[in-house]
């Protein structure tokens, strides 16, 4: 399933792999007329719409072929970069670069393309952005809280607008035919200094039309196909993903999570995929609980995508069918770092029981699936020692089985010493890598 992983970082295959895309990308530009500042410069004055036209044409159809392939199951879009968006820097760097577009008459791509080809407005257009990147690098500093705001994270125009990828892609594709149309008569009207008497509203060549119609035809077969649910996205992964659950690679031993919450290297977080009932009456310290029906929504999924990978995320309920479920759901969606505590909750309280005036093991058939394994006589939260095994003193830590009234302070610790347990390591951290790249 693509991407496809074509050569190793930093490798010459690597190398040639990006040289053969970024060569093919500035020839297409210089074809396109776009290492010319006079014709770059035509569009600002609608006497020369061929940038627009250009530029829009690739975007949709890379759009359609992008959503098209995760469609029917051949693009991970998981995978696919998808630049952060950070709001008001964004809108101001979009400013910025405008402005020096309509006055130097180049982008910083058409800018190299023209330099390639030894136009002198090319070189000192070139030699104005390194410049820029280079009082950019020395002055970020003063201004790093503003650059760094109103950070949106991955956000498309789907989400933006509430409405499906296909519903969102058929948009576009409309408003750039649109767009197109009102360009070709603006170029009639401002470049060939047509009076609107002789002006055609309907497009001067055959081919655009069945482009514009084939366009829109796949843009609703996009629509009318949808976009896989992430249950159809992990069978669609292939053996490389399906094989660690055959082999339990990706269940965790209790034990391994207690030594990583240790580890001040790492971030060991826990999403407890339980009801509010079960999590009340005990939880793992620190864990998060969360709707198993939640995790592949924006608000959910977008914050575990953007973790660090020294972060490590443990999906918990009483056993482990659920937190298998949502395992492939967050593997689908392209989350890393992601494991299964093994036995859940009831393996966990096995390992690290409670006291036996709070929780006594539940009857066999009421213990049956993923229910509790345990009856509570009350809820504990994470108030017991069980719920912290790495800790050996903490202030929050209750004595519900201690007498009344004591005649010796409390100062947190439980004089519990856990048994040393035996474990193969799982958990394997692995790096965030991002291939990306443009004309900007």
């Amino acid at each position: 399933m693509a991407p496809f992983q074509l050569a190793a970082s930093g490798s010459l295959g690597y190398a040639l792999t990006f040289g053969v895309i970024g060569f093919g990308f500035g020839a297409a530009l210089e074809m396109g007329g776009f290492g010319d500042t006079r014709k770059l410069a035509a569009q600002f004055y609608l006497k020369d719409m061929t940038v627009l036209k250009v530029m829009f044409t690739a975007i949709i159809v890379a759009a359609v072929l992008i959503a098209g392939a995760t469609a029917f199951g051949l693009l991970d879009m998981s995978r696919v970069w998808v630049n952060p968006t950070y709001l008001w820097p964004g809108i101001l760097g979009g400013l910025i670069m405008g402005v020096g577009f309509v006055l130097g008459g180049f982008c910083p791509g058409t800018s190299l393309v023209a330099a390639s080809t030894l136009k002198l407005d090319g070189m000192l257009f070139l030699l104005g952005a390194l410049v820029g990147v280079w009082l950019f690098g020395e002055t970020v500093g003063s201004y790093e809280t503003f650059w760094i705001s109103s950070n949106m994270g991955r956000f498309t125009l789907a989400e933006w607008l509430g409405l499906p990828v296909g519903v969102t892609l058929l948009l576009v594709v409309l408003m750039a035919l649109a767009m197109f149309w009102a360009g070709e008569l603006a170029e009639q009207y401002f470049g060939q200094k047509k009076p609107w008497a002789e002006i055609s509203l309907r497009p001067r060549h055959g081919g655009k039309v069945v482009g514009a119609a084939a366009l829109v035809l796949a843009s609703m077969v996009v629509l009318v196909r949808g976009q896989p649910t992430p249950a159809q996205k992990f069978e669609l992964l292939g053996a490389a993903v399906q094989k660690p659950v055959a082999e339990r690679a990706v269940f965790v031993h209790p034990a391994e999570v207690v030594q990583l919450r240790q580890d001040i290297n790492v971030h060991a977080a826990v999403l407890d995929l339980r009801d509010e009932h079960d999590f009340n009456l005990f939880h793992v310290g620190g864990a998060r609980r969360v709707d198993p029906a939640a995790l592949t929504r924006p608000e959910v999924l977008k914050p575990l995508l953007a973790e660090p990978s020294s972060t490590v995320t443990f999906l918990m309920a009483n056993g482990e069918g659920p937190a298998l479920e949502a395992w492939k759901a967050l593997k689908a969606s392209g989350v890393t770092n992601v494991y299964v505590v093994e036995g859940g909750v009831n393996r966990w309280l096995q390992l690290y029981p409670v006291d036996a005036c709070v929780a006594a093991p539940a009857a066999p058939s009421a213990a049956d699936g993923d229910r509790l394994a345990y009856q509570f006589a009350f809820a504990t939260g994470s108030s017991l020692p069980s719920a912290w095994p790495e800790l050996a003193v903490s202030r929050s830590f209750r004595e519900p089985c201690a007498p009344a009234v004591s005649e010796e302070p409390h100062h947190g610790g439980h004089g519990i010493t856990w048994p040393r347990y035996e474990f193969a390591k799982k958990v394997k951290l692995q790096a965030k890598v991002a291939v990306k790249g443009g004309c900007g």
